[in-house]
């Protein structure tokens, strides 16, 4: 009987965590898409292929479609990368649509 309580006092507690991992993760998925969506944005506006923007901001060309898609957790520095690459500022790639 003992067992049985403390196991379900575990399970509780794992439960718990689990629900805060598929928040954390459907969230930082959500903001993946929605910054990869404004990459994907300015880079079509300024014509350039993927492997073009890749080229400017020092990245593997397979890194761009990787961002755009949402695969990727993406660093600052790639951030700054690739919005210097842009030609525009972090904020403006920041500007992320409800």
């Amino acid at each position: 009987m003992l067992t049985l309580v403390c196991r379900t006092k575990i399970s509780k507690s794992l439960y718990s965590k689990q629900i805060d991992a598929f928040f954390m993760k459907y969230m930082s998925n959500n903001i993946l898409k929605k910054f990869g969506k404004r990459v994907r944005q300015e880079r079509v506006k300024q014509n350039l292929s993927q492997e073009e923007l890749a080229e400017k901001a020092g990245v593997h060309r397979t890194y761009i479609g990787m961002v755009e898609r949402a695969e990727k957790n993406i660093t600052l520095q790639n951030i700054e990368k690739i919005a210097k690459a842009l030609k525009t500022s972090i904020n403006n790639l920041m500007k992320l649509e409800k």
